[in-house]
């Protein structure tokens, strides 16, 4: 239930935030783990915000965006950061960001050593005909040894982007 709530906060927080310069919300879903780690292997559910690009260039462009994530324990992270895409010329994209952020374990067991995270991302995706998106991606969260432990923890996620 706390899941569904903070996702349904979330989501509030970014369609408010989305104006017409909105560029898209992004849905995930997958499975978030580490090996050899006390960290609980679970579920994970992401909701992504970027903005129209500030940067265009031939294929590539930059852009800023937030991500939350809340896996099914009720640990969660949100950060902001930049977003980068390459445009492939099929519909194919790749994308990658950087979103440092704010991290919440809900037991001991899931302590990523703080609160201060870096959630990094690499995706693959397909463009739609109506310009949505879908796509794969794989995150790395970790405190970057500001801390100890620093286990880091890994997701894939399977990604629906809504195009405004």
């Amino acid at each position: 239930m706390l899941v569904m709530k903070s996702l349904c906060f979330a989501l509030g927080l970014l369609l408010a935030a989305t104006s017409a310069n909105a560029q898209s919300v992004i849905l995930g879903a997958g499975y978030a783990g580490l090996a050899d780690s006390p960290y609980e292997d679970q579920a994970i559910f992401a909701l992504e915000y970027q903005h129209r690009p500030f940067h265009e260039a031939a294929r590539f462009s930059a852009t800023w965006g937030s991500a939350l994530s809340v896996d099914v324990d009720g640990d969660y992270h949100i950060g902001l950061g930049l977003v980068g895409i390459y445009t492939f010329r099929d519909r194919w994209f790749v994308e990658g960001s950087v979103m440092p952020g704010y991290y919440n374990a809900s037991n001991a067991q899931n302590d990523l050593g703080g609160n201060f995270q870096i959630r990094s991302l690499l995706g693959v995706g397909y463009t739609l005909n109506g310009g949505d998106k879908l796509s794969v991606a794989f995150t790395h969260k970790s405190n970057a040894s500001t801390e100890e432990p620093n286990p880091g923890l890994n997701s894939v996620l399977l990604r629906y982007h809504f195009a405004f």
